[in-house]
């Protein structure tokens, strides 16, 4: 009589081989015997082998207890040892005999970082099974409060982190290989246009004064409302898009030559109006009158002209608001692995969360949030541009241009970034005070406006790698661009 299917495969589950996570036995003993043998080979992998790599619970003890004594100074070996980890039945043999046996089958100390890459390499390899299995166990579990979109992102940043821990290619480096790839740097920013060490931001006088954008530096651009700082920050992201040159490696990668990929976090705007904003800035057309359909013939054809070159640029907008951090650092991994991604840009920091939602401290929210943009830059390895508002105490002044001390809520925004840059436009106040026409008053505000119109300065406040001060822009209020001033148009110095 034939067995039922679902008994059947139940037999055929237990009889199959059982599958042993990846370890190394041999690899484990042969390291542990030559730190007993030569206490210099603890130094060969000390800053990337830990206890937990080791995949028998007693070469975990052991190297535990050999780290501690060789980093108190003292000798480790199967003597000094005994003393630390009792007397125990391992397979037939006592810990003083399989200690001597150890240090007896070690072998040369000089293949004590090779056996140590090897044990690591193994304890990741298990490490990324359990997450895998993590992962099934709660795709099946479903719990109510975790959805699968949690669910991925927290998958996601358990991987990034296992990827991030532990490498064991960091530690000291010959100052000869710093000076190779600060001569490498010097070579590309000869050969990029505008010699420019950094991306190039499109504004010659702002590149001028910090050499482009630089790479895992955390840029804050902040400013008032109306003073146009999201439409800076979309007229430089739109610009090194467009001016994106990617060249085929050997290897297969595309390394990018000029300009970049740009990924841009838009927490405020849709995607649809912040496309209708550079449409409006490449197209020439006010997009007020792209939003009413106000146009005539050639104006549609300008906006046809500019939205077909702009669907072959490397941008790419994401729209969802009220994310954290943590989300938007997935979200940004994801870009650089699927796409590329060589600048990022975040509007605005005060709408991200921390990882808690409770909300009862926004100092610390904001200084976890500061603290990951940074890492993220650094890890990420290209500069974020982080926007943010400023408090209204800058209303309060008679010169209402900003200062590091004006940034909103956190003392970290300061402190994290590396180059802070205010937008201000003095035009913006000045149009405000308009007088009542035919007076006195209103002649000398019309000379004032002249004198201001259509001008914006864009202040460094602080860089990390280079001088402060004001660079000087033109700024075209109906379309929301930003361009290079003309030598004629610049304001004259203020006393």
């Amino acid at each position: 009589m034939a067995l039922p299917n679902a008994l059947t495969a139940n037999l055929q589950a237990v009889t199959q081989e059982f599958r042993v996570a990846p370890h190394n036995i041999d690899a484990e003993q042969a390291l542990l015997g030559a730190i007993l043998v030569n206490n210099d080979a603890f130094y060969r992998i000390s800053d990337f082998l830990l206890p937990e790599h080791f995949m028998e619970d007693v070469h975990r003890k052991i190297f535990e207890v050999a780290s501690s004594l060789i980093k108190a100074g003292k000798l480790a070996t199967p003597i000094t040892l005994k003393t630390y980890l009792g007397d125990a039945d391992l397979g037939g043999q006592t810990v003083m005999q399989y200690l001597a046996r150890l240090a007896a089958e070690a072998t040369t100390v000089i293949n004590a970082a090779d056996y140590g890459r090897t044990i690591y390499d193994l304890a990741i390899r298990r490490r990324l099974i359990t997450i895998g299995e993590d992962l099934v166990n709660g795709a099946y579990e479903a719990p109510v409060e975790s959805s699968p979109r949690d669910q991925i992102e927290g998958t996601e940043r358990r991987l990034y982190e296992l990827a991030e821990s532990g490498k064991y290619d960091g530690g000291f480096q010959k100052f000869s290989e710093a000076l190779t790839a600060a001569v490498d740097m010097a070579a590309k920013a000869y050969q990029r246009d505008g010699k420019l060490s950094g991306i190039a931001t499109g504004l010659s006088d702002l590149d001028a004064k910090m050499g482009g954008l630089q790479s895992s530096d955390l840029i804050i651009l902040a400013g008032r409302p109306g003073m146009g700082k999201t439409s800076l920050a979309t007229n430089i992201a739109f610009n090194i898009a467009r001016a994106y040159q990617g060249e085929k490696q050997p290897d297969g990668r595309i390394e990018t030559k000029n300009g970049g990929i740009v990924g841009f976090f838009s927490l405020e705007m849709s995607a649809e109006q912040l496309a209708t904003r550079i449409i409006a800035e490449q197209s020439g057309v006010p997009s007020y009158k792209i939003r009413r359909g106000d146009i005539r013939p050639e104006d549609f054809y300008k906006i046809t002209d500019a939205a077909r070159e702009m669907q072959a640029i490397p941008f790419y907008i994401d729209q969802t608001g009220g994310i954290s951090i943590a989300q938007l650092a997935a979200r940004a991994r994801r870009l650089k692995r699927q796409k590329g991604l060589d600048v990022l840009v975040v509007d605005y920091l005060q709408l991200l969360s921390g990882s808690s939602k409770r909300g009862d401290n926004r100092v610390q929210e904001m200084t976890e949030i500061t603290t990951g943009m940074k890492a993220l830059a650094k890890e990420l390895a290209v500069p974020i541009i982080a926007l943010s508002q400023l408090s209204r105490q800058v209303e309060n002044r008679d010169d209402k241009r900003p200062q590091l001390s004006d940034l909103r809520e956190s003392g970290s925004i300061e402190q994290d970034a590396d180059v802070v840059m205010f937008v201000f436009r003095e035009e913006y106040y000045v149009n405000n005070k308009k007088p009542r026409e035919g007076t006195e008053e209103f002649f000398a505000w019309e000379a004032e406006m002249n004198r201001v119109h259509g001008k914006a300065e864009v202040i460094l406040g602080k860089q990390r790698h280079g001088p402060t001060g004001t660079v000087e822009l033109q700024f075209d209020a109906n379309i929301t661009r930003f361009s290079n001033l003309a030598a004629e148009d610049r304001m004259p110095a203020r006393i």
